[in-house]
Formats: structure tokens, C-alpha cells, sequence
């Protein structure tokens, strides 16, 4: 019989799959003393940005800048993808919805150091945050948190802190990382990304987007924040 200890490291395992080799290298450019990522086109309206966290790792994030925009949006990202790969898909997000975004890689993603875990991908959100307040001046008022898959996790760490946030997204969002490995219907003690209990601490208004797995539909479910009707919204036990 499986420990505790043993099924969080399962869970864990399931959870963390970094591109292997990243897509993408940092270095300085010698002419503007800019951080630039290979891979990524040259834009004026990119910052790349190299951020300390509270657990001794180095995240990096992409800021992109769009004059039009009055809202923010923090976007944490799925499972087996970096930065340069989600690039393009950040100027449509930035264009489209006219918005900045900040995207960042969890540590040991991409060329952020360290490496993945639940604690980590806390520590890395919490810094891009608070480079997003400290740097750019962001407000919880005017900033919008975007997370898809294992990127719920952070997301709904965050916004479970943070109760002026102007929104939540959540994209095929997990009940926790146990309910992705087993069939339980039930939080343990042990289990990573508790996102079932976390998301009721959450203040601001949640769209959660969920793609069927067996009609490959999208679902926009908008969700409040009481028991019955959280359960209500469950399409399968690996969403909420």
C-alpha cells in the first residue's frame, strides 16, 4: 500500500513536465543591456525579465506592453511548454483582448532555475506578482489571473490572497493532483494543489473554461462560491 509521502510524490510526478531541452536561452543584449530570449522576435513592446523568489530559484517572465490596455493579465501557463513556445500566443492574447500580459515559466520550465514543484510554483507567482506591483505599478483592481491546467494551481494560490483581483480564469483546471491520479472524491492531507477547497476562498468573479474530453466542445462555466454549486460545475473529476 502507497504512503502519503509516496502518492504526493506520484502526484508530483504527474504533474511537472518541462520541455526537455527548452526552447528558448536568455542572454544580455551587448547594445541595450536588455535581457533578450532566443527564439523569441525582437519586440519593443516585450520586456524579458529575470525575477528572484522567496525559495532561491530565478523565474523568468515576459511582460508585453499594449498602450491600448487598461486591465492586466497574469498567465500561468500548462504542462510541457515554456515561453518561446507560447509567445505568438501572447501578442494574440495581448492584441485581441487588449491587455498586457505577463507570462512566466515555473522554476526549472524554460531557462528558469530549480525545479518544479507545488512550493515552488507558489514562490514563482508570488515574485512575478509582486514585480508586476513593485515595477509596473499593477493593482489588484486592474489585474486579471489566467491559469490553464497544472498553472491552476499557483492561480488559485494567488487569488485566494489577493480579494480586490478584477477576475479569475481557469483552463481545464484540476480538482487537486491526486484527483488527476486516482478516483477519489475527497481531499487528502498529503495531496498538491488543492484547488477544490482553495478556489472557495477566492472574492472576485471566475470563468471557468473547460474542453470536454469526450465531445472536444468548449465549456465556459461561470462559477460562485458556494459548495453545491461549485460541485454543480464539474464536468469530470480532473475540472472544476
Amino acid at each position: 500500500m502507497l504512503s502519503g509521502c509516496s502518492v504526493s510524490s506520484l502526484a508530483a510526478r504527474f504533474a511537472f513536465f518541462p520541455p526537455d531541452p527548452p526552447t528558448y536561452a536568455l542572454r544580455k543584449d551587448e547594445a541595450t543591456g536588455r535581457l533578450v530570449a532566443s527564439g523569441v522576435p525582437r519586440d519593443n513592446a516585450l520586456d524579458v525579465l529575470l525575477l528572484d523568489t522567496t525559495r532561491g530559484t530565478k523565474v523568468v517572465a515576459f511582460y508585453l506592453r499594449n498602450p491600448c490596455a487598461r486591465l492586466t493579465l497574469l498567465y500561468s501557463h500548462g504542462n510541457a511548454a515554456d515561453l518561446a513556445q507560447l509567445y505568438d500566443l501572447f501578442v494574440q492574447l495581448k492584441v485581441n483582448l487588449k491587455v498586457n500580459l505577463m507570462g512566466y515559466d515555473y522554476s526549472g520550465y524554460g531557462a528558469s532555475t530549480g525545479k518544479p514543484s507545488e512550493e515552488n510554483t507558489y514562490a514563482d507567482i508570488e515574485a512575478v506578482y509582486q514585480c508586476l506591483e513593485t515595477e509596473y505599478g499593477i493593482s489588484q483592481e486592474e489585474l486579471i489571473l489566467y491559469g490553464q491546467s497544472v498553472g491552476s494551481g499557483p492561480t488559485l494560490h494567488l487569488a485566494s490572497r489577493l480579494p480586490r483581483l478584477r477576475g479569475v480564469v481557469l483552463h481545464s483546471a484540476i480538482l487537486s493532483g491526486l484527483r488527476v491520479v486516482c478516483h477519489v472524491n475527497f481531499t487528502f492531507c498529503f495531496d498538491i494543489y488543492k484547488n477544490v477547497k482553495k478556489i472557495k476562498k477566492v472574492k472576485c468573479p471566475v470563468l471557468v473554461i473547460h474542453v470536454s474530453l469526450f465531445t472536444n466542445k468548449t465549456i465556459k462555466v461561470p462559477v460562485l462560491f458556494n459548495g453545491s454549486r461549485i460541485k454543480s460545475s464539474c464536468a469530470h473529476r480532473e475540472t472544476l
